[in-house]
């Protein structure tokens, strides 16, 4: 005995390549992407339900469709359902809904196969063109999964369906000029009711809930009336109670200008991240300026001005007491910046800095567990995260593969999650690897739809894939017409 513990080396249960050692499950990214597309293989318990039962007696692939959906726990969205058989959402509801039997035999058949359903079920038969009685096939014989179940497999739900192409632009759109009047008058608020500290602090809370989980439609709805709200609580409070309600302000201003700068209001971001500033100074906390430099990036990253937005960063990270950084909140702050300075170093192409500042944010994750600090996530897979965006801004292979070995856990906030695979498409897309790019796209979406949908490269990749991709599949194609790409 020598006293050296050895572990075993964990692979890829799909495809052998060895996970990363922070990878606490079975299959690596890719792997994990590309299982989310497709239909788990279900138990035979499940077919037997009567919900299925009679939707298959109906020979109606519209209530199969319904059935199915709802008799797993939780519901599968129609938008999962659409990715596993290679439609749009709109296109299963309409089958969903219609009262029309599809009876195009190769349709029912190709939709059948993605879904497992047990082949004596189906009531059609593409090679003999007849239909079966399923009344007779339930009391016929006991109902039998093909293939063989296993309990490893599970579908990504989504937190919400996508939303019709021009609606979800529409909402944006016309809760945009309520937004600005918002600003406009932040001193000057209209009268009305003002609600308790701690219920405003609930409000904005789940507004930073919104902004992180991606649902741009529902932040648009509710904070102009409680920027206003939050504006007369400033004048009407006593001075400490003031301050409190300056970082509230804060950080509705910041799920503001998620939805701003993602649909390229880039003036109005600007806007939101200068009154962020003044309100983070007049606030009670010392550490909410630090995240008010972290969005700040995005004005630079709009305008380009790299150089500016690397010293930006420098300067507010060295504005934090070194002394707290053994503390979460302080070293997540810290760790942030650095996070943050390491992907505008690698957009500049400086790979050595890029290196430096992942370096220094790794050194203080070890004290800021996976979390959400100031309505910034930082942690250990956060970190990871922007070591794939290092990656694919400085094309580095190594780091790609080194970064598809891993997948961020189902815990983090959509928003990032998708920004993963957003990444790795571009990165993915950049070595060549066409197939492995729609398949993280595809994740990104069911992850964070709207954020999708509205992200600038995920419109450039797809039009990349529609010119380059050897096999444009409807798949593709329809992931292509719904986030606008040509």
């Amino acid at each position: 005995m020598n006293g050296h513990v050895t572990t075993s080396k964990r692979r890829c249960r799909t495809c052998d390549t060895l996970l990363a050692s922070d990878n606490r499950g079975e299959h690596c990214g890719r792997c994990t992407a590309a299982s989310t597309l497709r239909a788990p293989t279900l138990p035979p318990e499940f077919w037997a339900k009567p919900t299925l039962r009679e939707a298959f007696e109906s020979r109606n692939i519209g209530q199969v469709f319904r059935a199915y959906r709802q008799a797993q726990n939780p519901t599968v969205p129609q938008a999962t359902l659409a990715a596993w058989l290679e439609l749009t959402q709109g296109r299963v509801s309409e089958v969903e809904r219609s009262r029309r039997p599809v009876t195009d035999l190769e349709r029912l058949e190709r939709w059948c196969d993605a879904l497992h359903v047990p082949r004596h079920l189906r009531w059609f038969d593409g090679t003999a063109r007849e239909v079966h009685d399923v009344r007779n096939l339930y009391a016929s014989r006991t109902v039998d999964p093909s293939p063989a179940y296993s309990p490893h497999q599970s579908w990504a739900p989504v937190d919400q369906p996508p939303p019709q192409p021009a609606q979800e632009l529409d909402i944006v759109q016309v809760g945009i000029p309520r937004l600005r009047r918002a600003l406009d008058i932040l001193d000057l608020p209209d009268d009305g009711p003002t609600r308790s500290l701690p219920e405003l602090a609930a409000d904005v809370a789940r507004m930073n809930e919104h902004r992180l989980e991606a649902r741009y439609g529902e932040l648009v709805r509710h904070l102009p009336a409680l920027i206003g709200e939050l504006a007369r609580a400033r004048q009407l409070l006593d001075p400490a109670d003031r301050r409190h309600v300056a970082s509230l302000l804060t950080l509705a201003l910041r799920a503001a200008d998620g939805v701003a700068y993602k649909y390229r209001y880039f003036d109005l971001s600007a806007r939101l991240i200068d009154l962020m500033r003044t309100t983070a100074n007049e606030s009670d906390n010392a550490l909410l300026p630090a995240a008010v430099a972290y969005v700040r990036t995005e004005t630079f990253f709009a305008s380009g001005d790299l150089h500016t937005a690397a010293r930006a960063l420098d300067h507010a990270a060295d504005q934090l007491p070194t002394r707290d950084l053994k503390q979460a909140p302080t070293a997540a702050a810290f760790g942030a910046l650095h996070m943050r300075a390491a992907v505008v170093a690698a957009r500049a192409g400086k790979a050595d800095i890029a290196a430096d500042h992942l370096l220094t944010a790794r050194y203080a994750a070890h004290a800021a567990p996976e979390g959400i600090y100031h309505g910034t996530a930082f942690g250990p897979a956060s970190l990871r995260i922007h070591e794939l965006a290092v990656a694919a801004e400085l094309r580095d292979a190594a780091g790609i593969q080194r970064a598809s070995t891993w997948h961020p856990p189902a815990e983090l906030p959509a928003e990032r999650r998708s920004h993963y695979y957003i990444d790795l498409a571009r990165a993915q897309l950049d070595l060549g690897r066409h197939e492995d790019a729609y398949l993280c796209l595809q994740v990104a979406r069911q992850a964070a739809p709207e954020h999708v949908r509205a992200h600038p490269q995920v419109r450039q990749a797809l039009s990349v894939l529609l010119r380059t991709h050897p096999s444009l599949s409807s798949g593709l194609l329809d992931l292509a017409a719904w986030a606008g790409a040509r």
